[in-house]
């Protein structure tokens, strides 16, 4: 790392000269692969973006100038170039490195990121907070053409270009976000990649018209609507000139000359400027420039071969999802299956490859999504929209307005649910169940494994309405597993009889549940143990038992403001119920089984929690 290990920060890039700058990328990449190969995290995107980083870097005067990133997924590079790549060996870890900007790390990062499409947004109150200070700062904002697909994106654009503010918006066009783009704005980009030069063309076009003679108004028009024409059919980026933006590009991200020739020049023109950047994601290591959305975010692998570390896989619920929703598939032609951009990781491939004309990949696109699915179920269907819980939280207004004031038969397969780990606080599915739960016709499950996951999709198709199932990023078999009731509307399942001691676990807390009502009973009492798979309804009967108990204890992967403890002390007004959920906080990144002790719902934090509330209602 001859060049690497000379520059810990943009001053000492810019002592380089520009012929080293090639070179330096080359050792940025080599880096990345040897550091994100030991810890995990987002790889292919990040490989991508390298020339494009430095670029911005050695023209721009970062942290006075603002570059704002969008999603973090192409951040690495810029945490490198500001002196935070020795703590790449922390990335992603509990106190360490964040796999996305934060500016409480450095201010170099201008605006926190975790969800995707924000930069323009915030780049534009950036740029609009200068010009009211009078300050000549430059403001550039880097993102991605799967972000495009949103419309905060859009809606960004469309108020940046009639703001007529200088910002520079550099648009990293790699054709993919985290599975290959879709809809018509990638068409439109994938377009401009092979677009005839506008400037041959129209030179052409000027000899034609001088050879004709000016006869009067009539050829006036005609020549006025045929250079119309002609520009909406050869320009490349007319629909972002059109927008207001002045457009440069496309150009090649990965030609380090080129890149800072054009960032020198439009860091001296006046008002909204794009400039479309073509670079290849994985860029540099074979096996990501192959297969990019597997290296998206990947877990610890071996580089030589592309093949994670860990040899042994547990069956997930993503997995359990995958294959059941096929099956149903199978059972019912009505069945149409849709995601935002994650057919992989919401575990709609294999849906994807047997039913490709039921299948709708949206792109970046929650809030679509959402009602795209109510205009299906609305015409007939039976859609099944499948996102992360972080990302649904995009869609709270359709599926309340949408779906629910319309009853409308919806089902929400919510994953990555609960504790997530190491992409952070802007990752974390611990809201769902509090943001679903008060909407009027929303049912709410959690199942406790996969058979019970499977029931609750097939009761879901059968039930109608509007149905919330969501389940974590982790094992699909619990320690404590017995064969499944039939799901009942509202019903509760009692695995465990016992008195004194109630024990109510929410989906995937249960063998943390199981865990403690051994430990009760080791310690003499009786606990009944029960599966609340309703988390919206609650059991109305078995509410009315539970009056019955002294000390009754819910355990859930939510925050407990508006989750299924708060509601249940509600219901149970004038009984004291302890809950054990996340407490008014965002959650760092940290591993699934580090989380649970930092917030106190590991089965050791919950067994003394008991014990002291015990012990405290038996104190005179």
């Amino acid at each position: 790392m001859i060049l690497l290990d000379k520059v810990d920060s943009p001053k000492d890039l810019k002592r380089l000269k520009i012929e080293q700058l090639a070179p330096l990328a080359a050792e940025m990449r080599k880096f990345l692969l040897q550091s994100v190969s030991q810890t995990g995290g987002h790889l292919a995107s990040n490989l991508g973006v390298v020339e494009l980083t430095i670029a911005l870097h050695y023209c721009l005067n970062s942290p006075q100038d603002k570059i704002v990133w969008d999603v973090g997924h192409q951040s690495y590079p810029h945490k490198i170039l500001t002196g935070r790549r020795a703590q790449f060996d922390t990335l992603r870890k509990m106190g360490g490195l964040s796999g996305f900007i934060k500016s409480a790390e450095s201010p170099h990062d201008a605006f926190d990121v975790g969800h995707s499409s924000t930069s323009l947004s915030a780049a534009l109150g950036m740029a609009i907070a200068r010009d009211l200070r009078g300050a000549n700062t430059k403001v550039a904002a880097v993102i991605g053409d799967g972000s495009l697909t949103s419309g905060l994106a859009l809606e960004g654009l469309n108020n940046i270009g009639r703001s007529d503010t200088d910002i520079i918006v550099f648009l990293n066009d790699n054709q993919m976000s985290i599975s290959e783009n879709v809809g018509a704005l990638s068409r439109y980009l994938n377009d401009l990649r092979s677009a005839p030069t506008y400037i041959s063309a129209k030179r052409d076009v000027r000899r034609f018209l001088k050879s004709i003679p000016f006869a009067g108004r009539f050829t006036k028009d005609f020549i006025k609507k045929a250079k119309s024409q002609l520009k909406y059919l050869l320009l490349p980026g007319v629909l972002f000139q059109e927008l207001g933006f002045k457009y440069y590009g496309p150009v090649d991200g990965h030609d380090i000359n080129q890149l800072i020739s054009v960032v020198q020049n439009v860091k001296a023109i006046r008002g909204p400027i794009l400039v479309h950047v073509l670079t290849k994601k994985g860029k540099g290591y074979a096996a990501a420039m192959r297969r990019p959305h597997k290296f998206h975010g990947v877990e610890p692998f071996n580089p030589a071969t592309g093949q994670p570390v860990a040899t042994k896989r547990e069956i997930t619920y993503t997995d359990i999802f995958s294959k059941k929703i096929v099956e149903m598939g199978r059972q019912n032609e009505k069945i149409v299956a849709i995601t935002a951009s994650m057919p992989d990781g919401c575990g709609l491939t294999n849906f994807k490859k047997a039913f490709p004309a039921r299948f709708f990949d949206v792109g970046i696109a929650e809030s679509h999504a959402v009602t795209f699915a109510a205009g299906l179920a609305k015409a007939g269907f039976h859609p099944i929209v499948s996102i992360y819980s972080t990302f649904l939280q995009r869609a709270y207004d359709q599926i309340l307005h949408d779906v629910c004031i319309q009853k409308l038969s919806v089902v929400f397969a919510i994953d990555r649910a609960g504790f997530v780990g190491a992409d952070g606080e802007t990752h974390q599915g611990v809201f769902d169940l509090s943001y679903l739960s008060h909407m009027p016709g929303m049912t709410v499950l959690a199942p406790r494994d996969g058979k019970e996951l499977e029931a609750m999709l097939e009761w879901a198709f059968a039930r109608g309405g509007p149905v919330a199932i969501r389940y974590p990023k982790a094992a699909a078999t619990n320690t404590y597993t017995k064969s499944i009731t039939a799901i009942e509307y509202g019903k509760w399942e009692i695995l465990e009889q016992g008195e004194g001691i109630a024990l109510l676990s929410v989906g995937s807390m249960l063998p943390v549940a199981h865990d403690v009502w051994q430990r009760l009973g080791d310690a003499g009492f009786s606990p009944a143990l029960i599966s609340s798979r309703f988390v919206k309804p609650l059991d109305a009967a078995l509410l009315e038992k539970l009056r019955g108990y002294d000390h009754i204890f819910t355990l859930e992967e939510n925050v407990y403001d508006g989750g299924f403890g708060q509601r249940l002390s509600f219901a149970m007004m004038g009984k004291q119920v302890h809950v054990f959920a996340v407490r008014d906080e965002f959650l760092p990144a940290a591993s699934r089984e580090e989380l649970p002790r930092l917030t106190k719902l590991d089965a050791d934090s919950v067994f003394s929690g008991i014990m002291e509330a015990i012990n405290h209602a038996k104190a005179p």
